[in-house]
């Protein structure tokens, strides 16, 4: 019969085969959020070419409620995004640093947003 640590040298090698297995597929899986930075570009774009738009074309009702309403929609999108990003940066710590570029470049849209909120509003009182 086998002795009580043939069992437990046995156990360790199987727990060390499933760790390095582990974190061997946590560090090959795709990185989480990809998605988040083609969403940043394309809120980026359709931002500019509404207020593009806009600029072109002032006092037109039509265009200041489509942007309207692409900045709540844009806002949901991206919010979702980011605690879908947020959440990853928590549970997956081997991709951090990637998963926080991401974050902050989601981020910078708001600013942007700003500016060209600020720009629409002076551009109408006038």
């Amino acid at each position: 019969m086998y002795s009580g640590n043939f069992y437990r040298n046995r156990l360790h090698h199987i727990l060390f085969i499933y760790k390095q297995k582990t974190n061997f597929s946590m560090v090959t899986n795709k990185t989480p959020g990809k998605f988040s930075t083609y969403l940043a570009i394309t809120s980026f774009s359709i931002g500019t070419l509404l207020l593009a738009i806009h600029l072109c074309v002032p006092n037109n009702i039509e265009i200041l409620v489509t942007g309207f309403f692409y900045v709540i929609l844009a806002l949901l999108v991206n919010s979702i995004t980011l605690f879908h990003l947020v959440y990853h940066f928590i549970i997956n710590r081997f991709e951090r640093e990637t998963i926080a570029i991401r974050i902050l470049i989601l981020l910078a849209n708001i600013p942007i947003t700003l500016i060209y909120l600020y720009i629409i509003f002076n551009n109408n009182l006038f």
